[in-house]
């Protein structure tokens, strides 16, 4: 009984840290993306510049939500 507790609590604590990781890049590629519009928007000249600015932000964001995705993964079937 003890056990299926502590596994109940190793995946739920996994789900919840995934979760918190998701929303949190979401929540940074959603402000990424508003704030390069509005520079493009304010200074067209610098838009190609801006979006490969933009695209290896969003990839970096994205590497940092999967590897914490990974690490709640692995500490739940620990």
């Amino acid at each position: 009984m003890e056990q299926n507790l502590a596994q109940l609590g190793a995946y739920l604590g996994a789900g919840i840290g995934a979760g918190i990781s998701v929303i949190g890049a979401g929540l940074g590629i959603g402000r990424l993306a508003s704030s390069a519009l509005e520079s493009a928007a304010r200074q067209p000249e610098s838009a190609g510049d801006l979006r490969t600015t933009m695209i290896i932000a969003a990839a970096l964001i994205e590497g940092v939500a999967l590897f914490s995705c990974v690490i709640a993964m692995l500490l739940a079937i620990k």
